[in-house]
């Protein structure tokens, strides 16, 4: 392959890695999307397609709708009992974050939700939403009519959005927020957790990946029992990280989120949604493969200290 043709393809690297990732919700998948474009890319006869760009968009989302739709075969992906890949703020896979829109798409709480969608609806949703194609170009990517574009955009937005009752949040007061409830968690106040709850809150885990489906929780009592038992410090839990845990505040998918640190090594993250000054949603992930990307990042952070230390 010609050097101008490589060239061609890395210059829109990210941008494919970022839509592979909102439809995959895996880093590890989505850059084996791309790579898999690439080689297509490499065996294709260049002289005869007219917009790169729009044909390997075209690749890289059908490589993805593959995907989908054999771990949706194979029981791997149902609703429930999958989580997304959590990513460090500043990873380039996130991609566009210009609009609240696209912020809001690479959220842990919006990309769980997309797994309700067909792979099809998840796919016309986040070309039109997050990359602003028309769907005219989304029909010919999907192979679908422009109407049929329109109604998966259509069912897909109203999903999300019945469920979806938060908007911009300042930073700042949401980091607050979420060191408020860390304290009030690990010094068990369960009546302080409770009134840093909406009514409405939902909280998701994957149990450290030693649960067989996801763990969920709904009402304040619930979800604060929850969070006091699993921040509650004990012997059997060190071990079980692997030593004494330092926990951090970042951002992680563009919401604030706990990030637990053993000896430099992510353990797990907790990312939370911020509503009118209380918690709305939580989601804890810990299973190792899920962190191995934010791990790598994290190691090269040299910033801010621990809000908790030798828990």
């Amino acid at each position: 392959m010609d050097l101008a043709a490589v060239d061609r393809f890395e210059a829109g690297r990210g941008r494919l890695a970022s839509l592979a990732y909102r439809l995959l919700g895996s880093a590890a998948d989505a850059e084996d999307a791309v790579q898999d474009a690439f080689l297509r890319w490499q065996a294709a006869d260049r002289d005869r397609i007219e917009v790169p760009e729009a044909w390997l968009t075209k690749v890289v989302t059908n490589l993805c709708l593959d995907r989908l739709r054999s771990a949706q075969a194979r029981h791997e992906r149902t609703a429930g009992a999958w989580l997304p890949e959590p990513l460090l703020d500043g990873d380039p896979m996130l991609g566009p974050a210009d609009t609240f829109e696209q912020r809001e798409s690479v959220s842990l709480a919006v990309l769980t939700l997309m797994e309700r969608l067909s792979p099809v609806e998840r796919a016309a949703y986040v070309l039109r939403e997050v990359f602003a194609y028309p769907h005219a170009e989304i029909a010919a990517i999907l192979d679908i009519s422009e109407a049929a574009s329109q109604q998966h955009v259509h069912r897909a937005r109203r999903r999300i959005v019945a469920e979806r009752r938060v908007g911009e949040v300042d930073p700042a007061s949401a980091r607050r927020v979420v060191e408020e409830f860390l304290a009030a968690a690990v010094s068990g106040r369960t009546e302080r957790l409770v009134a840093l709850l909406t009514d409405d809150v939902a909280a998701l885990s994957d149990g450290a990946g030693l649960a067989r489906r996801l763990l969920r929780y709904t009402t304040r009592d619930r979800v604060a029992s929850f969070v006091r038992a699993g921040f509650r410090p004990t012997e059997a839990k060190r071990r079980l990280a692997g030593g004494p845990l330092s926990m951090y505040v970042a951002s992680v998918n563009g919401t604030p989120a706990l990030v637990a640190v053993v000896d430099g090594r992510v353990v797990g993250t907790v990312a939370f949604e911020v509503r009118d000054g209380r918690v709305s949603s939580l989601v804890g992930i810990a299973a190792t493969a899920r962190l191995a990307r934010l791990d790598a990042a994290w190691g090269g952070r040299t910033d801010g200290e621990p809000v908790v230390s030798g828990w």
